[in-house]
């Protein structure tokens, strides 16, 4: 069974959010992770670069499959996850605090409400 994290928010698109104020740290979720299998390589933008909800800002790629990384927002890469670059195996191990992925600036706060909360992300794994 998957984990979940109750203080989180998920896309459908099976990644986590979590806000403070306006920067917001994403990740993919453990069902994702466990559905790709062993990541070997994850490719994510500069810090500076403007990513638009629901569109691909990077890829991840696990021995069996290459998937991109959806935005869950719009925004600007403000810090990304260095030690992804030579432990990629981190968002495995664990995806929700040493496997997050990038923290954007976020552009329109509204954004978050079309977000799901743990118990409707829950619906949809199941």
């Amino acid at each position: 069974m998957s984990k979940i994290i109750n203080d989180l928010m998920y896309s459908k698109d099976h990644e986590w959010v979590k806000a403070a104020g306006n920067i917001i740290t994403i990740g993919i979720t453990d069902f994702a992770q466990s559905e790709l299998g062993d990541i070997i390589f994850i490719e994510i933008p500069e810090i500076g670069t403007e990513i638009k909800k629901d569109e691909p800002f990077g890829t991840i790629e696990a021995v069996k499959t290459v998937t991109d990384l959806l935005s869950p927002v719009s925004g600007k890469i403000k810090e990304i996850n260095a030690d992804l670059e030579d432990n990629p195996e981190l968002v495995n191990q664990d995806c929700y605090n040493d496997g997050w992925i990038a923290k954007i600036e976020l552009d329109d706060s509204n954004e978050l409400n079309d977000l799901l909360k743990p118990e409707e992300y829950k619906a949809i794994i199941d």
